[in-house]
């Protein structure tokens, strides 16, 4: 059998197989069209929902990463057998530094491509409210894309992540997490995120509040409000207990609702059903 992701044409799958399709994330919700370029409205609509709607078709199981991109399959092409499997990080790996006081400024950390889709235009707009308490680090992203446009001087880039031990380091080295999406498939930097203890902030829709617990491992923030943004942002720097209860229960909340076992076992359920003799 083969697993595949929906993004992945059909020509490169053996007609002879079973299939089981995964969906990350749909790129065709109507919230996310303002925010597309032209190129990208007709590379979606013209080439990627083919395809996408080729592979569900051919597959003879289908799982989603989240709840909510379950239900876009749905919506968008009307398939409901869609099975949620949600994406897990190895807490081996991403977990929490050493305890320590935050940093002055302030040291708020995003992670991802400079992006629309990713929210990170309002990134200046976020710190220059925030001022100079306040410090962002980025990274570039997997393309190594930033913002043309001059940046507030609290914005610092840290550009390519070179692997995981990195990426836990710039986790752990942080105050906050920074994720003003305006849609996400799964979230998988939100939990590799609280993996490491660190509090969340970030966009109150898509998958995101399946990942992050509202008030209790992070705070949630209305689409694009970037005053809501601030006020979170200085809520969990000013308020001690808040921040350190976060830091724990973002841990526990990772270790209890995302398991990897879990999560393997259902695949190999759906495997299994795949790859057994008709009778």
């Amino acid at each position: 059998m083969v697993h595949v992701n929906t993004w992945l044409h059909t020509r490169f799958i053996p007609p002879n197989l079973p299939v089981l399709a995964t969906v990350h994330h749909i790129v065709h919700d109507p919230i996310l069209r303002p925010y597309k370029s032209p190129a990208q409205r007709l590379y979606h609509a013209a080439w990627i929902k083919g395809i996408e709607a080729a592979v569900l078709d051919r597959a003879q199981a289908v799982t989603a990463v989240s709840a909510f991109t379950a239900g876009q399959v749905r919506r968008v092409f009307g398939l409901q057998d869609v099975q949620v499997i949600h994406n897990w990080v190895d807490t081996d790996r991403f977990q929490p530094g050493r305890e320590r006081a935050p940093h002055r400024p302030f040291r708020l950390l995003f992670v991802g491509n400079w992006s629309r889709r990713k929210g990170a235009d309002l990134l200046p707009a976020i710190m220059e409210k925030l001022g100079p308490e306040f410090e962002l680090w980025s990274t570039a992203g997997l393309r190594g894309r930033r913002a043309r446009r001059r940046l507030p001087s609290n914005i610092r880039f840290r550009g390519r992540v070179d692997g995981t031990e990195e990426l836990v380091r710039l986790y752990q080295d942080a105050d906050a997490l920074l994720l003003p999406s305006r849609l996400e498939g799964f979230g998988l930097v939100a939990l590799e995120a609280q993996a490491c203890g660190l509090p969340v902030i970030a966009t109150d829709g898509s998958a995101l509040p399946e990942v992050v617990k509202d008030g209790s491992t992070g705070l949630l923030c209305p689409l694009d409000d970037v005053s809501r943004f601030v006020a979170a942002a200085n809520l969990i720097a000013t308020d001690d207990e808040l921040r350190n209860r976060m830091r724990r229960s973002g841990r526990q909340h990772v270790l209890a609702e995302f398991s990897k076992d879990q999560a393997v076992l259902r695949y190999i359920e759906i495997y299994s059903s795949l790859l057994a003799p008709v009778s």
